[in-house]
C-alpha cells in the first residue's frame, strides 16, 4: 500500500505488483497538520501518538477492505511525506545531502503496528544547510532517470511549496524551495487582493492565457510585491477581468519562481508534476527560456515507483 501523507492532504492508494496499477484509493483533506492538532486536542500520552494516527490510516484501510470483501493486513504499506516531521506519527531526521538518486541511502524506520498490521515503512526528508524537503525525495526516487554522470540537472516538483532539485552524478547535491503556491493562496483568498480574482476556465480561454503570459512578463521586470498590487489596480482600472487577474496572479508568483531559469544551461531539466499544474508551469518555463529542453513525469507515478523502490529495499 502506498500513503503519502502531506501538510494539508492525505491519500492512500491499492497498489498491484509487478506493474504498480492502482487498484483503489483515497483522498482527504486530513493531512498531518489537522491530525497534528486533533492529537493536541487529545491529551494522549507521547508513546501513544504512532498508535493515534495508524488509527486513521487503518479506518481507511478498514474501508478498502469492506469494499474489496478481502483482508489487507499482511499487504506491506510504504508512507512518505510528512508523517516523518516532528508534527507526524513519528519524528524522523533529516538525511542530508548528498543523497544517491536510487534512495540506497536515505533514512527510513518500519515502525511495528500491533497485530492490526506487521510493520509500516515511513521515509524520511531530506536537508540541506538552509532548507528542508519532505516527500520530494521520493518522487525523485521514482522518477526516469539518464545517466546523470556529467553535467547537472534541473527537477523541478510544483506544489504548495515547489522544490527545485539539482542533481550531479547521480546524487541530490542541493535544492530550493519556493512558497508559490502558499503565496498564491494567502494573496488570492486573505489579502484585499481576494476581492479582485475569481477562477475562471483555466489557460484554455485565450484571455486567462494571455493574462497569465502578461503576468510571467511581469515577473521578470518588477519587483513582486509592486506586481502584486497591480493585481488591484488591474480591476479598478478595467484592464483586466476579476478571472483574468487570477490568472494573471498565477502567472506573476509562477514566473518568480521560474525565472532563475534564464540563462542557466542545465544539462537535463525535467518538470514533475500533476495534469492541474503542468500547463501552468511548463508555459512559464518556455516563456522564460526558449531554448531549454524540458522533459515532463507525472507527480503520481513517481511517487509510487519510488516508495516501491524504496520498500524493496527496506523489506
Amino acid at each position: 500500500m502506498s500513503c503519502d501523507w502531506g501538510t494539508s492532504s492525505f491519500r492512500l492508494r491499492l497498489v498491484k505488483v509487478p506493474g504498480l496499477t492502482i487498484l483503489k484509493e483515497t483522498v482527504t483533506d486530513r493531512g498531518i497538520a489537522e491530525t497534528a492538532q486533533l492529537w493536541n486536542n487529545a491529551g494522549m500520552a507521547e508513546e501513544e501518538r504512532l498508535f493515534f494516527y495508524l488509527d486513521i490510516i487503518h479506518a481507511h484501510v478498514h474501508d478498502f477492505e469492506k469494499a474489496l470483501g478481502y483482508a489487507l493486513s499482511e499487504t506491506p504499506m510504504v508512507l512518505s511525506g510528512m508523517a516523518s516531521s516532528s508534527i507526524g506519527m513519528i519524528g524522523i531526521p533529516y538525511k542530508q545531502v548528498p543523497f544517491s538518486l536510487d534512495g540506497s541511502d536515505l533514512i527510513t524506520k518500519t515502525v511495528t503496528a500491533g497485530e492490526v498490521r506487521k510493520a509500516v515503512v515511513v521515509v524520511s526528508g531530506a536537508a540541506t544547510s538552509d532548507d528542508v524537503l519532505r516527500g520530494e525525495e521520493t518522487q525523485l526516487v521514482g522518477c526516469s532517470h539518464h545517466n546523470e554522470e556529467t553535467g547537472q540537472s534541473l527537477f523541478i516538483f510544483p506544489g504548495t511549496h515547489s522544490i527545485h532539485v539539482v542533481v550531479e552524478r547521480n546524487r541530490v547535491v542541493g535544492f530550493k524551495t519556493y512558497m508559490t503556491g502558499e503565496f498564491f493562496k494567502l494573496l488570492s483568498t486573505e489579502s484585499i487582493l481576494s476581492a479582485s480574482v475569481e477562477k475562471g476556465s483555466g489557460l484554455l480561454d485565450e484571455k486567462n492565457k494571455r493574462s497569465f503570459e502578461i503576468g510571467v512578463e511581469e515577473s521578470t521586470k518588477t519587483n513582486l510585491l509592486h506586481g502584486s498590487f497591480k493585481v488591484r489596480t488591474n480591476q479598478l482600472f478595467n484592464r483586466l477581468s476579476k478571472n483574468e487577474n487570477y490568472y494573471y496572479l498565477s502567472g506573476l508568483l509562477i514566473g518568480t519562481e521560474m525565472k532563475e531559469l534564464i540563462n542557466t544551461n542545465f544539462k537535463r531539466s525535467v518538470l514533475v508534476t500533476t495534469q492541474r499544474l503542468q500547463p501552468y508551469y511548463e508555459a512559464a518555463i518556455r516563456m522564460l527560456n526558449s531554448d531549454i529542453s524540458l522533459e515532463v513525469q507525472d507527480a503520481d507515478e513517481c511517487l509510487i515507483r519510488g516508495q516501491f523502490q524504496i520498500l524493496e529495499r527496506a523489506q
